[in-house]
C-alpha cells in the first residue's frame, strides 16, 4: 500500500475517537519517529509503498491509538522546550502549559543576571523536564531534583542523560520530609493538583494511562503538597529566593490566599496561554 493511501485510511479509522486534525498529527508523529520522513517528504513522494513489516508496525500503532494510549508513550518520546524526553507509564507526559512555567523561569533568571552560581530544586520532577530545561537552558546553574518514585526517577536519569545536563536526582517523599538540608534561590514544583470530583473533566486516555499518584489529591485538602512544600521553602530559600508553583486552575484565590498567609512577598498569578490561573511565583 502506498503512503497517501495508508495516510487516508489511518486517518477515518481514528476520526471516531479523534478530530481529523489530530488523526493527522498522529499519523505525521509516527511518520517521523519510525521513518525520519517529515510532511514535506511525504508530499514528495506520494508513491512512496510500504513494505510489509512497516505495515505490521503502523497496524500495531494504530490499534494502540484505538484503545486511547497516548501517542507519546506508545512513541516512548515527546518534546518539551525545544528538547526530547523518553515517556512511559510511570511518568506524566509534560504539558505546554509547564513549558510556559519553565520558559518564566529561565527568563526571570537572566534578568537578574546573578554572578554567583544559583541552586534550583525541582519537587516531584516526574520525567524531569523542569529540572533539564532549566539545567539546559541556565548552564550556570547547580540543578537538584526530588521524586517519590524510583521509577520516574530512573526516566528523569535517562533525560538528563539524553539532554547532555547534570541533575542530582534524590528519591524522597515531600510530605515526609521536615528540612531539604540545604539552602537554594529557586524552588520550583507542578504537584500533584487534580481533585477527585474534577476527573469527569479529564480525558479517558489520561485517566486510564498516566500515573495517579502525580496527578490526584483529596476533595477536602487540595493544597496539601504546596502547604509542605512552601513550609520547606521558607526554611530552606535563601533570602529573596523564589518560589514557582503550576497550580489547579479552579484555586488560584486559594493558591494566594494560602502564600499570603504563610508571609511570601511580592506573589504573582499568572494565567497560560488558554486564559487559566495556572503559575505562581513568590518570594520569600
Amino acid at each position: 500500500m502506498t503512503i497517501k493511501h495508508y495516510r487516508d485510511q489511518f486517518i477515518q479509522e481514528l476520526t471516531p475517537l479523534y478530530d481529523p486534525g489530530e488523526a493527522e498529527r498522529f499519523f505525521y508523529l509516527i511518520l517521523e519517529a519510525k521513518h525520519q520522513l517529515k510532511r514535506i517528504d511525504i508530499a514528495l513522494q506520494l508513491e512512496l509503498v510500504l513494505s510489509v513489516s512497516e505495515m505490521e508496525t503502523w497496524n500495531s500503532i494504530l490499534e494502540e491509538l484505538k484503545r486511547e494510549i497516548p501517542i507519546q508513550y506508545i512513541l516512548g518520546t515527546t518534546h518539551f522546550y525545544g528538547l526530547e524526553f523518553e515517556v512511559n507509564s510511570a511518568v506524566l507526559i509534560p504539558r505546554p502549559e509547564t513549558e510556559e512555567l519553565v520558559d518564566w523561569i529561565v527568563q526571570k533568571s537572566k534578568i537578574k543576571n546573578q554572578k554567583s552560581k544559583i541552586k534550583i530544586l525541582d519537587i516531584g520532577t516526574g520525567s524531569g523536564c523542569i529540572a533539564i530545561s532549566l539545567a539546559k537552558n541556565l548552564p550556570d546553574a547547580e540543578v537538584f531534583a526530588l521524586d517519590i518514585s524510583e521509577q520516574a526517577l530512573a526516566t528523569a536519569q535517562k533525560n538528563a542523560e539524553l539532554n547532555q545536563v547534570q541533575v542530582q536526582f534524590i528519591c524522597q517523599s515531600i510530605l515526609e520530609t521536615e528540612d531539604l538540608g540545604q539552602q537554594f534561590d529557586i524552588i520550583v514544583s507542578n504537584p500533584p493538583y487534580v481533585r477527585h470530583l474534577e476527573k469527569q473533566e479529564i480525558k479517558k486516555n489520561v485517566l486510564d494511562n498516566e500515573p495517579h499518584l502525580a496527578l490526584f489529591v483529596a476533595d477536602d485538602d487540595a493544597l496539601i503538597f504546596y502547604r509542605k512544600i512552601a513550609q520547606l521553602a521558607l526554611k530552606n530559600l535563601n533570602q529573596t529566593g523564589q518560589l514557582y508553583f503550576e497550580i489547579n486552575q479552579y484555586l488560584g484565590q486559594e493558591m494566594l490566599d494560602l502564600l499570603q498567609e504563610m508571609n511570601f512577598k511580592d506573589t504573582v498569578l499568572r494565567k497560560d496561554i488558554y486564559g487559566n490561573n495556572r503559575m505562581t511565583k513568590s518570594t520569600r
